[in-house]
């Protein structure tokens, strides 16, 4: 499970998403994000997956990639989907004991599990289409005009960024730990919920060791190539919008459009 989580990966293959400005990726991503929020009913919900899927085949990142990236989250979603089927009230279809699904709670629960997915399929391409780099050149220059405010615009990219990074990583390290210490006669999977817990005592420990030895590496590492915040700093790539740029930008903006006059005046 921990192999299948996507978020934080980069997916290098020549694509048009690929080559779009991670500015406009970012909001394009927030847009679309907040389109779905607008999404409530089947038409909407259909509508939403269409724009998702011709964005996964535009950017030619394999499906099996995304729907691999699916699985860690998958028992979230059936729980979620379950919670709102059983316990949202109105029209009673089944029933069994003091067990009843509502029309009302099918539909809430289908489109609960929609939203889940495609939530973490959009946010997973953004991180799949756009390297760590480009992305913390994007977030920075979003986050630039709150510099006035006293908004430290580059460290905080640089630490989302970061974090970002290193969750491929760390989870690697984790399943190291985990297959190092299972041979050893480490039982992570049988027991309740409280011996489960105490058996993942072991696995934190050199789990947090290790982060925090990667942590200062990375610091050491900084420090001896002169990096010392964002002042004064050039890139070898400036970021500059291109026409396909604007294009995605409207589509993206045309698509939140329609889906909030959908959900409010139809």
């Amino acid at each position: 499970m921990i192999k299948n989580i996507t978020i934080g990966q980069y997916y290098p293959v020549k694509s048009p998403i690929h080559d779009l400005d991670p500015r406009t990726k970012i909001t394009c991503v927030f847009l679309f994000i907040v389109a779905l929020f607008f999404a409530h009913d089947y038409f909407s919900y259909g509508l939403a997956l269409v724009a998702s899927l011709l964005m996964i085949f535009v950017s030619r990142v394999p499906m099996k990639a995304l729907l691999r990236g699916l699985k860690p989250i998958l028992i979230f979603v059936v729980i979620t989907a379950f919670l709102h089927a059983f316990l949202t009230p109105g029209v009673e279809i089944w029933r069994w004991k003091m067990l009843k699904v509502t029309q009302e709670g099918l539909n809430q629960a289908i489109f609960t599990a929609c939203r889940l997915i495609l939530l973490i399929a959009v946010s997973s391409l953004l991180t799949l289409t756009t390297t760590p780099i480009s992305l913390t050149d994007g977030m920075e220059k979003i986050l630039a005009p709150f510099k006035k405010i006293g908004l430290p615009a580059h460290e905080l990219a640089m630490m989302m960024t970061i974090a970002l990074r290193f969750i491929p990583t760390l989870l690697e390290e984790t399943d190291k730990i985990m297959k190092a210490q299972i041979s050893r006669g480490a039982d992570f999977s049988s027991g309740n919920l409280i011996k489960k817990s105490k058996a993942l005592v072991p696995l934190l420990v050199p789990l947090f060791i290790s982060a925090f030895k990667r942590a200062e590496e990375l610091a050491l590492a900084m420090e001896a190539r002169g990096y010392h915040g964002g002042e004064g700093r050039t890139r070898m790539r400036v970021l500059k919008m291109q026409p396909a740029d604007w294009v995605s930008f409207g589509l993206v903006l045309v698509f939140l459009t329609y889906m909030g006059y959908y959900r409010w005046f139809k």
